[in-house]
């Protein structure tokens, strides 16, 4: 008889061809954007309600269209008693990762554990380049899924206490975690990146709108939409979406201006990337990364340290 197991996938574009491997189990699509907006570490009604009041507030969506697309599938997740082993599919950026996290904490609250692997975005042996999961063919995705990691009971403790961490008031405490080694090959690099969402304490901008905004000052860029594929082509390991990166861009207006040839630097722009202005006041609001305000914290790049306000 064939092992029962379960299968967690980010997203449906992955889902969609993860069908054509006909693989044994039951499937779970994680559709969440946890890297952005307030969290708590329990995934209950309480949490479900801060989300939808985020989503709703940010991306205009429904409570209908959450409860459809994710609270059921967590449902699921949460009912689901008599599966042997758990397969995690999550891409190696940022924004899969804290919904990694997530996921593994529901698992944990199930009475049974049972053995957890995890299908990585990683360059195999055979493999010409690397990609993303869900760019990969069938065969491709098969040779991943052989290959999986199998996660031990310091990779779970560890991944626990980063979401715990991350759902906390102090994201200081998670610059200790870069250094844990963990069978996660990414999640250092991952941390790294989201201690450095946080603005930088000479400019007050963080190190993704800072990349952004030498985009536009080294690269030929015409329009919004030009500009918009190369903040998501080279983002590095945050994973954003088009309607997150569309979002930061029309935060970093000010910096910027459309000459009617291309895109150029404001006054502004020119300020903050020469380092001769912090815009802090200007750019400061209520974003919360998990359970810390984003503008409670200063980044400081020298000694890549986290500074409480």
């Amino acid at each position: 008889m064939d092992k029962r197991i379960l299968h967690i996938v980010n997203g449906d574009s992955l889902a969609e061809q993860m069908q054509e491997l006909n693989l044994p189990g039951e499937l779970i699509i994680w559709r969440e954007l946890l890297c952005e907006g307030p969290t708590q570490q329990d995934i209950n009604s309480e949490f479900f309600k801060i989300r939808k009041k985020f989503l709703r507030k940010t991306y205009d969506i429904s409570s209908e269209n959450y409860e459809e697309r994710f609270i059921a599938e967590v449902k699921k997740l949460k009912t689901f008693q008599d599966y042997e082993e758990v397969v995690l599919w999550f891409e190696f950026d940022l924004f899969c990762h804290i919904n990694m996290l997530a996921a593994i904490s529901c698992l944990d609250k199930k009475n049974k554990p049972v053995p957890i692997s995890l299908v990585c975005s990683k360059k195999l042996k055979g493999e010409k380049e690397f990609q993303p999961l869900s760019q990969l063919g069938p065969n491709e995705l098969k040779n991943h899924y052989q290959n999986s990691i199998k996660l031990n009971t310091e990779d779970i403790e560890a991944a626990l206490l980063i979401w715990e961490l991350y759902c906390g008031d102090n994201p200081l405490k998670l610059k200790p975690q870069i250094k844990v080694t963990t069978n996660f090959e990414y999640l250092s690099s991952c941390i790294r990146a989201h201690i450095e969402r946080f603005p930088n304490s000479i400019t007050g901008i963080n190190t993704l709108e800072r990349n952004i905004l030498k985009l536009i000052k080294n690269q030929n860029i015409k329009n919004q939409n030009h500009l918009l594929g190369y903040a998501l082509q080279y983002q590095g390991y945050y994973g954003y979406s088009d309607n997150q990166m569309k979002r930061l861009l029309d935060k970093l207006e000010i910096f910027y201006k459309d000459d009617g040839e291309k895109l150029i630097l404001s006054e502004k722009g020119e300020l903050v990337l020469a380092n001769k202005k912090n815009f802090y006041r200007d750019l400061n609001n209520e974003e919360y990364f998990g359970g810390a305000k984003m503008y409670d914290f200063l980044y400081e790049a020298e000694s890549h340290r986290l500074l409480k306000l």
